[in-house]
């Protein structure tokens, strides 16, 4: 299967895209799901038809689908305090009944993820169109499930599990209870379904397309989406260039979006798609605006080590960041990890094992690409001689 992710900035018409994307190639024969993530039903509305939470068929080869935050974080709760009862109990705790319970904040993007996940797994479809949040969400989206394993990586080490046996004589000598057995199974079980999402947002099959309003709001909010997505080591496909009006419209408007359209055109693969004069509603509308067809590249970016070890005794990390500025740009070194802000973003990646037995040596910004020397450690490296 393969997997289109489509973000921009609010208000750029995204959804609209979305559900025209999907539409087209569905028009072609392709087996195509739309998944939504909005509360109020816009793909429904952009499409003429209501959307819930299950796949609902719009088409011969098209089906729609909302999932329900709510009913999703109420069955997690429900599962939660099972697991969790003995423990509840002893502290006197009194549970929480289905009918009470609002999903907390986090709830809606977790179900998403998993809705992705569930999906691109799923044999039913040949290609997955996912309507993202706007772009400062979706990238804090994307990176969610990264984050969410190295928490729990920390808080519970997997290594730790395999002293089950010793754990309630380990608890008697140190005087206090040793976490419950559920408690490593609920955290082993929350890992292998991230690392499932992971592995889909990393998928070479998967790519992640802008849609963006040509203007001075449109060009700032695309340059940084750019930037946080290239710290996920990801690129857009193609920037789609939306409600681009036609020459006879105001002159001011007109030249704004040209100036903008160019200055794309210099960087990204941009397409175009025509302003319709209306709010698009219906399938009629949505063929009219002949959006991009779903291509065979893909968003994922190699960071390469590259050995320079002969000619300057150190190996370099080549990590792109198109558009990050000099002063924005932070590095720390944290044991085998290493932690990357650039500008309002922050990534925390492992090291590639050559580099860990290595010292940061010095690093630069040079073309749009983060390079990073590190000096092999003298007393962890392999003797080269």
């Amino acid at each position: 299967m393969r997997t289109l992710l489509i973000t921009g900035p609010g208000g750029s018409g995204r959804t609209t895209v979305a559900a025209a994307t999907a539409l087209r190639a569905a028009g072609d024969g392709t087996r195509t799901l739309l998944l939504g993530a909005d509360r109020t039903d816009t793909l429904g509305a952009a499409l003429g038809a209501t959307t819930g939470p299950a796949p609902l068929p719009v088409s011969s080869h098209l089906s729609v689908w909302r999932p329900d935050a709510v009913a999703g974080f109420r069955d997690d709760l429900a599962a939660f305090q099972e697991r969790a009862a003995g423990v509840l109990d002893l502290l006197g705790a009194s549970r929480l009944d289905a009918e009470e319970v609002t999903p907390l904040p986090g709830a809606e993007e977790l179900t998403l993820l998993r809705a992705l996940r569930d999906a691109a797994l799923s044999e039913r479809f040949d290609l997955l169109v996912v309507d993202l949040p706007p772009a400062p969400q979706a990238l804090a989206l994307l990176a969610l499930p990264e984050e969410l394993r190295r928490y729990l990586r920390r808080l519970l080490p997997p290594e730790r599990q395999a002293a089950r046996a010793l754990r309630p004589v380990l608890g008697r000598l140190a005087g206090v209870p040793m976490p419950a057995e559920w408690l490593y199974d609920t955290a082993a079980r929350w890992d292998t379904e991230l690392a499932a999402v992971t592995a889909v947002l990393a998928d070479r099959h998967t790519a992640v397309r802008l849609v963006a309003e040509p203007g001075p709001a449109g060009a700032d909010a695309v340059r940084e989406a750019v930037l946080g997505l290239a710290l996920r080591g990801l690129r857009p496909d193609v920037l789609v260039a939306n409600r681009v009006v036609p020459e006879d419209w105001p002159a001011g408007l007109v030249a704004q979006q040209r100036k903008a359209l160019e200055e794309w055109r210099e960087s990204y693969d941009v397409r175009q798609v025509p302003h319709l004069g209306r709010d698009p509603r219906g399938t009629d509308d949505l063929t009219a605006l002949s959006v991009p067809g779903v291509n065979g590249t893909t968003s994922t970016v190699e960071w390469p080590v590259v050995d320079r070890l002969a000619e300057d005794g150190v190996l370099v990390w080549h990590i792109p960041l198109p558009g990050a500025a000099r002063d924005d740009l932070d590095l720390i070194r944290r044991g085998d990890e290493l932690l990357v802000t650039a500008g309002p973003f922050r990534r925390i990646v492992a090291l590639p094992s050559a580099l860990r037995r290595c010292t940061v040596s010095g690093a630069g910004l040079r073309d749009g690409e983060l390079r990073i020397r590190f000096t092999p450690d003298p007393g962890l490296w392999p003797d080269r001689a």
